[in-house]
């Protein structure tokens, strides 16, 4: 059986995965922040490295989704 797929079910995937992503991004840098004061920075510098690549990523499903 296969699952059917329309323009709302797609729409519907892409909110939810901006949604989560641009959650993500803010626990990333709430915490790049407690994790340098704690005296790790380098280890910082890796998860707002990591919030850039997840903000690329949800910039691609914006743009995936404004297709539709």
């Amino acid at each position: 059986m296969t699952e059917n797929i329309d323009t709302h079910k797609i729409l519907h995937l892409m909110e939810h995965w901006i949604e989560h992503n641009e959650s993500h991004i803010k626990s990333f840098n709430e915490w790049s922040i407690k994790i340098k004061q704690a005296g790790y920075e380098e280890v910082a510098e890796k998860i707002l490295e990591a919030a850039e690549k997840m903000k690329e990523c949800t910039q691609k499903l914006q743009q995936a989704k404004d297709i539709i």
